[in-house]
């Protein structure tokens, strides 16, 4: 029989709230953390809005000043999200033994990895600043190193891996680990997400895709509209959520907190295009199907979908046709929502986020809102819990993502 998989810890880096608690709070509350963006001068762009993680976040508390020369962004955000989960879970890495630690993997999602620091390497060098280009450049910017950041931070021994499929990154980071415990590879991973994807290079490319809002800088709270009649793009976003994932006897064993169980992963491929959708909605539809088959779920059983919503024309229809294919008449009656309109779209980090909130809802019965969704588009027509967060008793939850290169993954929770 294979192993069944939960979850103790949970740990949130947001563009709305520092912490877990911070960020369900804002959350529950509809507090958008979409801003103007600080970093750099976005006004040439025409887009300067973006989901940002706070000013207050204090990389330095999770890098040293000397480090933080030579790794992206992304590091401490990662490091920050793990270390939080990793506490929850009353897993304190100081106190294993070395065997111990050789029995907790690591695997993060990521869609970009350190790009952003990549990118401000290629600056340096073309800007005639070579002396000031990081000696660590090329093991930085080799994305498999950020899963070796988190596990160097904590001195765990297990696998370290990073799973990278663009936007369904963090939620096929945690198949892969509910995968490994299942299949007895492993007790414990440290598993999530993480991306740092603003920077004046990366929006640029974003914008030759023309798939980013312009419309909503002067309101920048406002731009993230999925489902909306007027949504004209997503906004882009950054932030890190990581967990804990143990097998259950062994979780109960320690007496582990527990938020759920990770009951079913299904993941398909369309093999259509780099960037577009396949009109028909059939592949994310099976995913879904897939995970719902392994969890032994019926679809009429699911209480709330955490949906992929990207705020993009095309995504948010083809989703909504999707989630009617995989669900059927009970589509009507299952209410679902988008974090991507309260913190923008963090890429590979999203499915992350999606899993975080969809426990957290578990736990206290509230489903948070879809924010900006003022007239829903004729074409999505399903319930998407707008503005204003709504008791819900959450027993079994699926979370969807969809991403480029006709990627679709989905997670199937349940409360145990």
């Amino acid at each position: 029989m294979p192993r069944r998989v939960v979850i103790t810890g949970i740990g949130c880096v947001s563009p709305n709230g520092i912490g877990r608690e911070e960020f369900w709070r804002a959350t529950q509350a509809g507090e958008s953390g979409v801003r103007t963006i600080e970093k750099f001068d976005a006004t040439p762009w025409g887009v300067t809005i973006a989901g940002q993680v706070p000013r207050e976040f204090d990389e330095l508390s999770y890098v040293s000043a000397k480090e933080r020369q030579h790794v992206s962004r992304v590091t401490p955000l990662a490091i920050a999200a793990a270390q939080e989960a990793l506490a929850d879970a009353a897993l304190d890495p100081t106190q294993l033994t070395r065997e111990q630690l050789r029995e907790i993997g690591v695997v993060v999602g990521s869609g970009g990895g350190s790009q952003e620091f990549t990118e401000e390497q290629y600056r340096l060098y073309y800007t005639g600043q070579q002396k000031q280009c990081s000696v660590y450049v090329i093991p930085t910017s080799t994305i498999g190193t950020l899963a070796s950041e988190v596990s160097m931070r904590f001195g765990l021994r297990g696998f370290s891996h990073v799973i990278s499929t663009g936007c369904t990154s963090s939620t096929d980071a945690l198949g892969y680990a509910f995968r490994s415990i299942q299949a007895g590879v492993i007790d414990t991973m440290v598993a999530g997400g993480a991306d740092a994807p603003i920077a004046p290079l990366i929006l640029r490319g974003f914008l030759l895709m023309r798939i980013l809002s312009s419309k909503w800088n002067h309101a920048p709270q406002r731009g993230s509209r999925p489902f909306s009649k007027d949504r004209d793009g997503f906004v882009l976003g950054e932030g890190a959520w990581f967990f804990v994932l143990e097998e259950m006897e062994r979780a109960l064993a320690r007496g582990a907190h527990i938020y759920g169980e990770i009951a079913g992963h299904g993941s398909t491929c369309e093999a259509y295009h780099r960037v577009r959708l396949e009109e028909c909605g059939e592949e994310p539809a099976r995913a879904i199907g897939l995970a719902l088959k392994e969890a032994g779920a019926a679809p009429e059983s699911v209480d709330y979908i955490a949906y992929h919503g990207t705020s993009t024309e095309l995504n948010d229809r083809i989703e909504t046709r999707a989630v009617r294919l995989a669900f059927g008449a009970h589509a009507d009656r299952l209410p679902g929502s988008s974090i991507k309109s309260l913190i923008g779209h963090p890429q590979g980090a999203c499915g992350a986020a999606s899993v975080a909130t969809t426990l957290l809802a578990m736990r206290d019965g509230i489903a948070h809102p879809t924010l900006n969704l003022d007239e829903a588009d004729p074409e999505c027509d399903l319930d998407y819990i707008p503005h204003v967060a709504r008791k819900l008793d959450i027993e079994t939850a699926v979370c969807n993502c969809i991403a480029f290169g006709s990627k679709n993954s989905a997670l199937v929770l349940r409360r145990v």
